[in-house]
C-alpha cells in the first residue's frame, strides 16, 4: 500500500488492537514528517488544521491501563466459563463492548456509520472473529491464562503470513526470519504440559491463525469502509452471532453474575477505549511495546486465582514471541512514517 495518494494526501492505513479478546479496527492517516512547501495564499495556509503533538508519556500510561484491562477480562472470562457456557460468556461481553462502542460513537456519526455496500464482508469478518473469540475462551478454560495470551501474541506472525499469500506483500528476509523465530517461541510455550494444556494451546492458535487473517483481509475493507463503520458493524453482528445461539448454551445467572458477566464486557470496552486513545496520543512505535505487558499481568493473575507457575519454556517462549513482534514493529516502523494522527 502506498504511502501517499497521487495528490499528495496522507494515505489511509490499518492498525489493528493484536492481542485483545474483542478487537477494534482503526485507521489514521500518515503525515508527512516534514512541512510541505507550498503556493498557497497565507489565509489558505492558516486555515489548515496545525500539526498534532505527540504526548508519549501518555499515550504509554493508556497503553498501559489497556492491557490491565485486557487481561482482566481476559481473567474473568476463564473464571466464568467454568459456570457458564462460552457463548454466554461472550455474549453478555458483546453486549457490554457494544454499549461503549455505540455511547463512543453514534453521538457523533449517528446512525449513517451503519451506511455500506459490503454487508456481506462485514458479516463474513465477524463471523470469523466470534470463532476465533471461542477459541481464545475455550483455550483460556483449558491451560494456564498467561500461555493463551502467549500464544494469542502470535497474531500478527500469522498476519504477515496471511497478506504474503493473499494480499502479494512482500516477506523478505527480516519478516521472515521473524516469523520463524515467532512460530518456535509458539511451539516451546504449547509443547509442555499434560493432555488438556496442548489441546488448550491447539485453540489458542486457532485463534491466532484467525485473528491473524481477518487482519489481513479486512485491509481491502478500509479503502471503502471507515473506523467506526467497522467498529460498529463487528460489535453489533458479534452481539446477534451470540445471541443467536444464546438460547441453546443459556444459564440464568445470578444477579451478582449477571453484574460481572456484563461488566467483563465494559471492562473490556474501555481497554478498548484506552488503547485507541493511546495510539491517538503517540505513535505505535512509542506505545506499541508496552502492550506485551498484558502478558505480566496475565502471568500475575494465574498465578494470584489459580496458583498458576510459569514453566521456563512458556517464559523463554513467550520471550522470543514478543520480540518476534518488537522486531516486526520496529521493522516496518524504521521503513515508514506511523500513523499519530489523533482521533
Amino acid at each position: 500500500m502506498n504511502r501517499y495518494s497521487a495528490g499528495g494526501n496522507p494515505a489511509i492505513h490499518f492498525w489493528l488492537c493484536p492481542g485483545s479478546p474483542q478487537p477494534w479496527y482503526l485507521m489514521l492517516p500518515v503525515p508527512p514528517q516534514e512541512t510541505p512547501v507550498t503556493s498557497d495564499p497565507p489565509a489558505l495556509r492558516a486555515s489548515a488544521p496545525p500539526l498534532r503533538t505527540d504526548r508519549v508519556p501518555l499515550g504509554i500510561l493508556f497503553m498501559i491501563g489497556a492491557t490491565v484491562m485486557f487481561a482482566v477480562s481476559s481473567a474473568l472470562a476463564k473464571w466464568q466459563v467454568e459456570t457458564y457456557s462460552i457463548i454466554e460468556v461472550l455474549f453478555f461481553r458483546a453486549i457490554g463492548s457494544l454499549v461503549i462502542c455505540a455511547a463512543l460513537i453514534l453521538p457523533r456519526t449517528g446512525l449513517i456509520v451503519f451506511r455500506t455496500r459490503r454487508l456481506r464482508h462485514h458479516a463474513g469478518r465477524s463471523a470469523t472473529q466470534a470463532t476465533a473469540q471461542c477459541c481464545l475462551v475455550i483455550a483460556f478454560s483449558l491451560m494456564p491464562l498467561a500461555g493463551a495470551i502467549a500464544i494469542n501474541f502470535s497474531s500478527p506472525l500469522f498476519a504477515t503470513l496471511f497478506a504474503a499469500i493473499w494480499l502479494k506483500e512482500k516477506v523478505g528476509l527480516p519478516r521472515a526470519a521473524a516469523l520463524v523465530a515467532g512460530f518456535v517461541g509458539v511451539l516451546l510455550v504449547a509443547a509442555p504440559g499434560a493432555d488438556s494444556f496442548r489441546i488448550g494451546a491447539l485453540f489458542a492458535l486457532g485463534n491466532a491463525v484467525l485473528f491473524g487473517s481477518v487482519t489481513a483481509a479486512v485491509r481491502g475493507m478500509t479503502i471503502t469502509e471507515s473506523a467506526d463503520t467497522l467498529t460498529m458493524y463487528q460489535v453489533s453482528f458479534l452481539a446477534i452471532f451470540f445471541g443467536a445461539a444464546l438460547p441453546f448454551f443459556f444459564l440464568t445467572p445470578t444477579a451478582a453474575d449477571a453484574g460481572i458477566l456484563l461488566g467483563n464486557g465494559l471492562i473490556n470496552g474501555l481497554g478498548q477505549y484506552w488503547w485507541t486513545r493511546s495510539l491517538s496520543l503517540a505513535p505505535p512505535s512509542a506505545v506499541g511495546p508496552f502492550y506485551y505487558f498484558m502478558l505480566v499481568w496475565s502471568i500475575a493473575l494465574g498465578f494470584m486465582f489459580w496458583g498458576d507457575l510459569p514453566t521456563p519454556a512458556l517464559l523463554a517462549g513467550s520471550v522470543i514471541v514478543v520480540a518476534s513482534g518488537l522486531f516486526l514493529l520496529w521493522h516496518e516502523s524504521s521503513k515508514k512514517p506511523l500513523p499519530v494522527d489523533s482521533l
